[in-house]
């Protein structure tokens, strides 16, 4: 390798300089480096709109920061496997550095990847860099993977000692001649509509927004996130969860930063989930679409396409339901109490497949991540591995009046029932007809009726799942 020939860093979901282990090995080689990113226009599972939206401003926070350091980001669109050969060539370069990704169609695209840069006599490097532990490190006692959260948590905390974070490197030398970046704009990301609004009043993307969220949360909220997590209506949790998707905190960074802290355990497990739904994917690949067990091919969804539209717009006559969706619409983010309350609504009361909602959080959350969704809907559905039991049917209205009592969290995003008392307006179809008047709500015109009837809808899920049960 020439000392002068410089080095490809390839930035994908580590959108960040801190904790970065490519970054500090390519930094390493005290050689030129040229930083890239390539927005890859292949695969099954492309960015959706609310990831895009935060994609393009994450970007452009990296340059900037990039900048600083000494190495602007180059960006390019395209097939990895194509343009990561041709950008080495460009530049000179023999050697690729990046941390590696654990979705399965982001590995089979790696390797592929890596064969075409080795054909190019290109040497590559990856590292870990997006998890605590790499997905296939752990194992149960007969060596198979584990299927159920409470073990794998015992494993974890008894096997796994995250590595201390490192700091970014002081400087970064550029190469003397660079191939030339594509426009930010070019990659048509931002969706140049008012959609995104209400994610740039919500969201400052980038990596100085997560550490700054980070502070804020280990500061304070951690000491009662036990306590307070599942109120939706304060700022009880750490909202950390699409800066570590797009990796502009490091888990590790997060870990160190909370360890040893009051009241942290509880969100420490919650890190130790995600690590738990990268372990499921890597091991069960199928079931970023397919249900883990596979009798549920065959589940009885007898759902009302009507429904699911009224569902993703937040029109159900459910309030903490059309809450959360509108909430999503408008953040791209959803508490966690409420994104299971919603999930169950679509899944159990409704009779929709649990993909269709997953395909609709794809596209407008912004933490976005496919082993967290998929594992999260298998888990409302009953269908994947440590699933909630089929008889659990979450019921809106007893799940309002328990963690947001006074509806401030629904008078948030509904608006129009924000006249109602702090009882009515968790179920305004149970109101007197002078109350509604008084608050203006007339349902079927200012709000809507229930889509069902929380009880008959609740004994049509159990009547599928008792019928699923006896055909296996």
């Amino acid at each position: 390798m020439s000392q002068s020939a410089p080095v490809l860093l390839w930035f994908r979901q580590d959108l960040r300089l801190d904790d970065h282990a490519a970054l500090l090995a390519a930094a390493a080689t005290d050689r030129p480096v040229l930083p890239v990113f390539v927005l890859e226009d292949v695969g099954d599972w492309r960015w959706g709109g609310a990831s895009r939206w935060w994609l393009h401003r994450s970007l452009a926070a990296l340059d900037a920061d990039l900048r600083r350091m000494g190495a602007p980001l180059v960006l390019r669109r395209g097939d990895p496997r194509r343009v990561l050969p041709e950008l080495a060539a460009a530049a000179g370069a023999d050697t690729v550095h990046w941390n590696r990704r654990y979705e399965p169609d982001a590995r089979q695209r790696d390797r592929e990847t890596s064969d075409a840069l080795r054909d190019a006599g290109v040497t590559v490097k990856a590292h870990p860099g997006a998890l605590l532990c790499e997905p296939w490190s752990l194992a149960t006692g007969q060596g198979g993977p584990y299927q159920v959260f409470t073990p794998y948590h015992k494993a974890f905390l008894r096997d796994v000692s995250p590595a201390e974070p490192r700091g970014a490197p002081p400087r970064l030398r550029a190469p003397a001649v660079a191939p030339e970046s594509l426009p930010l704009a070019a990659l048509d990301l931002d969706p140049g509509v008012l959609w995104g609004q209400g994610m740039a009043e919500a969201w400052t993307p980038g990596e100085a927004g997560g550490r700054a969220l980070l502070e804020r949360f280990a500061a304070g909220p951690v000491a009662a996130y036990a306590d307070r997590r599942d109120r939706p209506a304060e700022p009880s949790t750490s909202r950390l969860s699409p800066h570590l998707h797009w990796g502009e905190v490091s888990p590790a960074r997060v870990w160190s930063a909370l360890r040893g802290a009051d009241g942290a355990d509880p969100f420490l497990r919650q890190l130790v989930w995600r690590e738990f739904a990268h372990h499921l994917l890597h091991h069960f690949p199928h079931t970023d679409r397919h249900p883990l067990r596979g009798e549920f091919q065959d589940f009885p969804w007898d759902g009302d396409p009507a429904h699911l539209r009224a569902w993703r717009r937040g029109e159900t006559g459910y309030p903490l339901v059309d809450a959360g969706m509108r909430e999503l619409w408008t953040t791209g983010w959803m508490h966690n109490r409420v994104r299971m309350v919603v999930a169950s609504f679509l899944v159990k009361h409704l009779l929709l497949p649990w993909q269709e909602g997953a395909a609709w959080f794809w596209d407008t959350l912004v933490d976005a991540d496919l082993a967290n969704n998929s594992f999260g809907w298998q888990w409302t559905a009953g269908c994947g591995a440590d699933a909630a039991p089929y008889f659990r049917v979450f019921n809106p209205m007893l799940q309002s009046r328990r963690f947001d009592p006074d509806g401030a969290y629904l008078r948030r995003w509904l608006p129009e029932l924000a006249g109602l008392g702090n009882k009515a307006i968790h179920a305004p179809w149970e109101a007197s007809r002078a109350e509604r008047e008084g608050a203006g709500v007339e349902l079927g015109r200012t709000y809507p009726r229930p889509l069902v009837e929380h009880g008959a809808a609740r004994e049509r899920a159990l009547e599928a799942y008792k019928r699923l049960r006896g055909a296996s």
